[in-house]
């Protein structure tokens, strides 16, 4: 089977998490025998910026990493429409993410109607539809066959919102040829990983982490991310935390390594608006078997199990008790990574996604 993808980039992660699942899913894709294909734009902001920040040498190491992808870039405008004919020729499957320009996604939906001889999927994982959900609305999917939601919530918005009946609960997972314990000397005893992205987590940012490590002083913490301004910046060196900035997806694993603890906090949508949605980050961070802290969170579809496979901290003095507890009590941070690394197994690797999207696509036949 063929399948075709187009995405934001698959080259570049800077700020841009929905290449983690996306590489993981086409390599699951092509390990169970699928020729697969990633398509995006010869120019895209997540790969400007990562060049800009970074050079070339951050995409050239993707390359070196990531042999088996195999990318189509195309350059868009007045010949957007040629170029997706060309690039889905003889595809059965095509999947166009959410994070693409309109025009994209209007021209695959032409050519899904002009020729007819392949099932398009169009597949989110953000918070616009509830957020900005004129941006969805303007957009041409009357052609596509159906929508992958990565939530139930976000599913049932696109059937009642926007009147898609085919809308499909297709959670992220681990890349768990990435994602996995490895061994390491512990050089942070907390680590956060996450953009600071739009004030969408600020507050819960500067209680939840901030605050800890102020209260926490005897303990080594350590955060990655981007687009963090400048006072927060200050903050984070200010409250004794070692600022690292961005952090390649594919070294995640090595940093987990080198850490006792990890926390999450999710941006505000996912624990209001959409609730039961965890995002990328708990999938890796429990593959690696780290122990994980999370912020509230409304775990309603049951994909993990809060209080075995990860702690919540309600409140930031529920999260400093947490904190501190793990960091003294190693046979609790055992059990934790112990069975949060078996829910991973068990239940939500890029496998387990790979094989749910055949059967999703089989239902066309």
């Amino acid at each position: 089977m063929k399948i075709v993808f187009f995405v934001h980039s698959i080259i570049s992660d800077w700020n841009n998490g929905h290449a983690h699942f996306l590489r993981g899913l086409m390599k699951s894709l092509m390990a169970q025998g699928h020729e697969v294909r990633s398509c995006e734009a010869t120019r895209n902001w997540s790969t400007d910026n990562l060049i800009h920040d970074h050079g070339t040498s951050a995409v050239v190491e993707f390359a070196r990493l990531f042999p088996e992808i195999r990318i189509e870039m195309y350059k868009g405008g007045r010949s957007i429409v040629e170029e997706v004919d060309r690039l889905t020729q003889e595809a059965d499957l095509v999947i166009v993410h959410e994070f693409n320009e309109p025009e994209l996604i209007g021209a695959v939906g032409y050519i899904r109607r002009s020729r007819g001889d392949f099932v398009l999927l169009f597949h989110d994982t953000h918070h616009r539809a509830v957020s900005l959900p004129y941006s969805i609305a303007t957009l041409n999917l009357g052609a596509y066959d159906g929508v992958l939601a990565f939530g139930e919530a976000l599913c049932h918005v696109y059937r009642t919102r926007f009147a898609i009946d085919r809308a499909w609960t297709f959670h992220e997972a681990a890349d768990t040829s990435l994602f996995y314990p490895k061994e390491g000397e512990k050089a942070h005893d907390v680590v956060w990983i996450g953009n600071w992205g739009d004030e969408e987590r600020s507050e819960e940012t500067r209680t939840f982490l901030i605050g800890s490590a102020r209260s926490l002083q005897h303990l080594k913490f350590a955060a990655y991310g981007v687009r963090y301004p400048q006072n927060a910046v200050y903050d984070l060196k200010e409250a004794g935390i070692e600022y690292r900035n961005w952090i390649p997806n594919y070294r995640v694993p090595d940093v987990f390594a080198g850490a006792r603890i990890t926390i999450h906090i999710p941006r505000r949508y996912y624990h209001e608006t959409l609730p039961g949605i965890p995002t990328i980050r708990p999938f890796e961070a429990l593959a690696c078997g780290i122990p994980m802290i999370c912020t509230p969170w409304d775990d309603r579809e049951g994909l993990f199990r809060p209080g075995k496979d990860y702690m919540i901290a309600h409140t930031p003095s529920d999260m400093y008790r947490a904190i501190s507890e793990l960091a003294e009590n190693q046979e609790k941070r055992a059990s934790l990574a112990a069975h949060g690394l078996e829910t991973i197994r068990t239940r939500h690797t890029c496998d387990h996604r790979a094989a749910q999207l055949i059967q999703i696509y089989q239902t066309y036949g």
